[in-house]
């Protein structure tokens, strides 16, 4: 008897390059985000990861890293962030690229502001097929900016880490450790410093200090304790040690330290500006970063109202879920056969 052959239809393979900017102390959010969605890929996304050579300085770096990049594509090209000019040297109708913020010209103006809405944002657009946004909020941003295509541009939210997890903590109302993320100018480190000045608190600060941001938490008489250059475990222990996150930025193309303290489950208070409201729905308290009344009655009310904070901490763990790695990663995956399925469709000969 002459055995039956057994065909399992498979998937057809995508070779897809992410292009990662160079490594950065203390900078590893979009490292994390795209580490994160490769190990959630499902089998027919094979990934190469791509990293600059050069860190993002000068303009002969970033010719040899555009260079090298032209070197290195796939069937799909997905530039994942930061270093957007990338783009030029790739083809087109192959390439993705994830803006995560218009940081930059919110804080520029005049000439270099026009420079870089040139070389970070129109001109790396105009050579994508497709832009992904981590927010809504991003996506208004992006369409007033630039003219581009709606229906090619996809909002696909950060993931947080399978690292955060809950984690039990006896809420210290005497003296609650505050964490802070980020010391950048849109961190608003200072608004936040003076809404709990003369308290008992003690503000853990993530990221570098400069002298007057030193010599202004001095002044204000702020407990704090500074780690700079920390692992990932030590941050999400940070994470861990807190009594609650006050992430009261002035602009945030996301805002992943809302959901990774929700995960965590320590309650939060951010801005009412920007994606944070989108991110945080309802699962943290909503302050005006402009004003530091408001800043400091969000904190009172978190440490002073116990039933509030409870409430706050079970709907961060139902808004977390929401940022599940394996549902982002499947996401990307969509999106990476739908270019790969496009860029095949045009190589296709027309039929007589």
């Amino acid at each position: 008897m002459i055995p039956t052959a057994v065909y399992q239809r498979t998937e057809a393979i995508i070779k897809i390059t992410q292009f990662m900017r160079h490594p950065r102390a203390g900078a590893f959010s979009i490292e994390r985000l795209f580490g994160d969605v490769r190990e959630n890929l499902p089998k027919d996304c094979l990934v190469r990861v791509h990293t600059c050579r050069n860190a993002s300085k000068g303009v002969t770096a970033r010719l040899k890293d555009i260079w090298f990049a032209r070197l290195e594509q796939g069937d799909v090209n997905h530039v994942t962030g930061d270093v957007h000019y990338l783009t030029f040297l790739l083809k087109k109708r192959r390439t993705i690229l994830t803006i995560h913020d218009f940081v930059l010209l919110e804080q520029l103006s005049g000439c270099r502001r026009w420079i870089i809405w040139l070389l970070w944002y129109f001109l790396p657009a105009k050579k994508s097929a497709k832009i992904v946004v981590i927010s809504n909020s991003t996506k208004r941003q992006l369409l007033a900016h630039i003219r581009y295509p709606e229906e090619d541009v996809h909002v696909i939210y950060n993931s947080v880490s399978s690292e955060f997890t809950p984690s039990v903590k006896q809420f210290n109302a005497e003296s609650p450790r505050i964490l802070q993320i980020g010391t950048k100018p849109n961190k608003n480190l200072s608004r936040v410093a003076e809404a709990i000045s003369n308290t008992e608190a003690t503000l853990v600060i993530i990221g570098p200090l400069t002298r007057s941001q030193h010599e202004m938490l001095k002044m204000l008489q702020v407990r704090y304790e500074n780690h700079i250059g920390i692992s990932r475990d030590e941050l999400v222990n940070q994470y861990r040690l807190c009594d609650l996150l006050v992430f009261a930025s002035t602009y945030e193309g996301f805002g992943l330290p809302i959901v990774e303290a929700n995960a965590v489950g320590r309650p939060v208070v951010t801005s009412d500006w920007w994606s944070m409201p989108e991110v945080a729905a309802d699962a943290a308290c909503l302050v005006d970063p402009s004003d530091v009344k408001s800043i400091r009655n969000g904190i009172e009310r978190v440490i002073g109202d116990a039933d509030y904070r409870e409430k706050l901490i079970q709907l961060g763990f139902e808004n977390a879920k929401r940022f599940a790695a394996s549902s982002i990663a499947e996401l990307y995956a969509q999106l990476y056969r739908q270019v790969a399925n496009d860029e095949t469709r045009l190589k296709r000969p027309a039929r007589k």
